[in-house]
């Protein structure tokens, strides 16, 4: 005769034969209850129930399926801390002896560390996980750390900077997500900015003109034009303001690019918001349309840097003389050189020899002496280009003895 039990399962009322199966029946453990003052077992959940083979069988199965996890509990290596001492190399100490004297313990200790810093002896998260815990420090604490390692040009400045970020202390802000992606920009690892800009997007932090000028000025450095308009479209789209650093990047973007005509369109826009680029924006398009010949392109941009009120010297003199030069307008580069002397200044030595080679394709000799001739009264002395043009102009023309005799004739006339 089989033996009934009367239990709960579940919140339910169930009958439960003799027989128990479970995951463990050498451990079954029941907790017993009291119904309607009769003596009840609790079976738990995770266990079902058969009735004996004697009758019919009655299954009840947990319907609670329990996930098994494997724990894996992995021992991270914790930083060794070094201690600075004998083995310390000379380029090391005197790091250490350059440190900030009002800099305090704390910091020193974590700089000392990091002159120090050897891969073997751990991670550099490591490293700032236990002088965090340790040091408990404060936003100006990190940002003295940082400052001394950008002074020193640490190779590890921008990796500290990095984790810096994720720690509560350092109390981040956009504009410490903008340096770092600069300092990226400028060692042209455009990958770690974009994974540092997506980061401060993930923080909530707000893209502001700072920042994205400065991916911009990535993307123009790295020649990838595509992503330079973009990011330049998105900061008109979202209303950031542009002044002359955005634009200025944008316009190199389009040089460096070879789309003179467009860097040209975004210099007149700027200056119809009465904004000017920086005279080296000017002059990157001045030299470009100078090296293609493009001696039209060359004196708008030459207009524009005077309508902007800098003054050219002799370097941008002697790039519209030289863009008249590639394109075969020898009386135009003249005078433009005649109009650099006439304004006061004095020509250099590319100046003189764009002339020279002028005379040399017109086969001037003459005008070309006295052109030196006129320069010497001046006080000017001919330079390794201007002279390296005229040797082999001479030996060209195998006179060479006859005009050093003739530049000594001159030189003489001169003297009295």
């Amino acid at each position: 005769m089989v033996a009934f039990v009367m239990g709960f399962y579940d919140c339910k009322m169930l009958s439960f034969t003799d027989s128990i199966v479970g995951p463990s029946q050498n451990n079954l453990e029941f907790q017993r209850c009291f119904l309607w003052g009769k003596s009840l077992w609790r079976i738990p959940s995770s266990f079902g129930c058969l009735k004996s083979n004697n009758g019919p069988v009655l299954i009840v199965k947990n319907e609670i399926e329990t996930e098994k996890f494997e724990v894996k509990q992995e021992d991270k290596p914790r930083f060794r801390w070094v201690k600075v001492g004998p083995d310390t190399n000379e380029d090391q100490k005197q790091a250490i002896a350059q440190l900030p004297l009002k800099m305090s313990n704390r910091c020193k200790a974590l700089m000392k560390q990091i002159i120090c810093f050897k891969p073997e002896k751990g991670n550099l998260s490591d490293l700032l996980a236990v002088w965090v815990k340790s040091m408990n420090p404060k936003r100006a604490d990190w940002l003295l750390i940082l400052k001394e390692l950008s002074r020193l040009e640490h190779p590890l400045y921008l990796e500290l900077a990095g984790l810096a970020l994720m720690e509560e202390s350092f109390e981040a802000c956009v504009r410490d997500y903008t340096k770092i992606i600069h300092g990226y920009a400028k060692q042209k690892k455009v990958q770690e900015a974009e994974n540092t800009f997506l980061a401060m997007k993930r923080g909530g932090f707000i893209c502001d003109q700072v920042t994205l000028t400065a991916l911009v000025h990535m993307y123009s450095k790295a020649g990838n034009l595509k992503l330079a308009e973009d990011t330049f479209e998105e900061m008109k789209l979202l209303g950031v303001p542009l002044d002359r650093r955005s634009y200025g990047s944008m316009i190199m973007a389009y040089i460096r690019a070879g789309r003179l005509s467009q860097g040209e369109s975004l210099l007149k826009e700027m200056e119809a918001e009465n904004i000017y680029a920086g005279r080296e924006v000017y002059k990157a398009l001045l030299r470009a349309y100078s090296m293609n010949g493009d001696s039209k392109g060359a004196q708008r941009v030459f207009d524009a840097i005077q309508l902007a009120g800098m003054i050219p010297d002799a370097k941008v003199c002697g790039l519209l003389i030289n863009a008249y030069v590639v394109a075969g307008q020898s009386s135009e580069a003249c005078i433009v050189f005649e109009n650099l002397r006439r304004s006061g200044l004095q020509p250099n030595d590319k100046c003189v020899s764009l002339v020279l080679a002028v005379y040399e394709k017109d086969n001037k000799l003459s005008k070309a002496l006295d052109f030196l001739t006129d320069l010497e009264r001046d006080g000017f002395l001919l330079g390794k280009e201007a002279s390296e043009v005229l040797v082999k102009w001479f030996q060209r023309l195998g006179v060479v003895e006859e005009v050093e005799q003739i530049l000594r004739d001159y030189a003489l006339r001169t003297a009295h």
